[in-house]
């Protein structure tokens, strides 16, 4: 993919260079995906083709949304007739906002992102003095708006969103990807209803260093980011737990009339749960809204939160010190309260079964991932 960076600080000497020719335009898209919408979550695809774009491909339509540094529209391929969505930007608000690093960073993570719940990046152009980014058309709008309108979400429809908010993340984290800016505005809406996780502008991708940059929405900043310290994908677990909050209440939970406020509440868990919310619910907010990121209920968890209530009931059982993971010595202890008797051989047998990293420590979610594929396999 082309240097977004270069291209922009570049943009007046290729001019000068070459003044026959206004553009340097390049998109890496699937032909077949062009003309009809994709739900697969394969990143590699063999039959990718270099196509050059200009803006006299393309149908502009009607203005879907605006931004601090351009705006959104409908538009269409005119010769697939295949509807995008084209967000417009303007080099000179990026430049002047020192912003470029991050849009080259938003299109490098989006641009391989195939997942049904989150919106697809098609590819990019510019001109003089824009940047178009073709983006997947998702045409019931933003979440946010469908919740105003709502005042909240009844639990099962709020259900039904966080499940798939949950897959988009699992294959982010997967790919190393933190997302850092999850909320309704955020997310959009297909053709069916589904969630569309969308605006990777704060996204990073994070392999193994763990980050200090402080950013994101005030309502849904995690603790760790207000205080200063490093944090990593757990991040976006908290904003998990907020999104849950905000559906099922209408409100984001740490909301106040000033900044201040708001990071007082947020570091000292400060927030209201009102009578409505369901016992289930409660607990999902609760698991995910934690201070301490690694105590924060993992996607694996949250994905099968019933059954993983019932299992971590059994699991603090075993768990003797509540040290947040299992080992040998406390499965050992554990049994022996329950008045079992066990061979070492034997115990040592099942704990192998469970520890599935074979790192000596046997945590809720490699249970879970145990008992799913076993499950699965019946």
């Amino acid at each position: 993919m082309a240097n977004i960076l270069t291209d922009i600080n570049n943009v007046e000497q290729q001019q000068q260079n070459s003044p026959n020719k206004s553009n340097d335009n390049k998109m890496i898209v699937d032909k077949n995906e062009h003309r009809q919408q994709s739900n697969d979550t394969n990143t590699n695809n063999n039959n990718n083709e270099m196509k050059q774009w200009t803006l006299n491909d393309f149908e502009i339509g009607r203005l879907l949304g605006k931004g601090k540094f351009g705006n959104v529209y409908s538009a269409r391929e005119k010769r697939s007739k295949y509807i995008v969505a084209m967000k417009i930007l303007f080099k000179s608000q990026l430049l002047h906002n020192n912003v470029t690093h991050q849009l080259q960073r938003e299109i490098e993570i989006q641009s391989h992102l195939k997942h049904p719940n989150i919106l697809r990046l098609f590819g990019y152009f510019h001109d003089e003095h824009r940047i178009f980014l073709i983006l997947e058309y998702a045409s019931k709008g933003e979440l946010y708006t469908l919740l105003k309108k709502m005042g909240r979400f009844p639990e099962r429809q709020a259900s039904v969103y966080i499940s798939q908010i949950i897959e988009a993340l699992n294959c982010l984290h997967q790919r190393n990807v933190i997302h850092r800016d999850l909320k309704p505005e955020n997310i959009l809406l297909g053709s069916k209803g589904e969630i569309k996780i969308a605006d990777f502008g704060w996204s990073v991708h994070a392999p193994s260093s763990r980050r200090e940059t402080m950013c994101g929405t005030l309502d849904y900043l995690p603790p760790e980011m207000i205080l200063q310290r490093p944090y990593n994908h757990y991040v976006d677990l908290w904003c998990l737990g907020v999104l849950a909050y905000e559906f099922i209440v209408g409100r984001a939970p740490f909301e106040t009339k000033n900044s201040f406020e708001t990071y007082r509440h947020i570091v000292t868990l400060s927030y209201d749960m009102p009578n409505h919310i369901s016992d289930e619910a409660k607990n999902f907010i609760q698991r995910l809204i934690v201070k301490e990121p690694v105590r924060r209920m993992s996607l694996m968890e949250a994905r099968h939160h019933q059954t993983a209530e019932e299992l971590y009931e059994a699991f603090k059982l075993f768990d003797q010190d509540g040290n947040g993971f299992i080992s040998s010595k406390d499965l050992r202890e554990a049994l022996a309260n329950l008045g079992e008797r066990f061979s070492k051989d034997v115990i040592d047998e099942m704990f192998n079964e469970f520890d599935i990293d074979s790192d000596g420590e046997i945590f809720i979610d490699e249970i879970i991932t145990k008992l799913t594929k076993s499950t699965n396999q019946k």
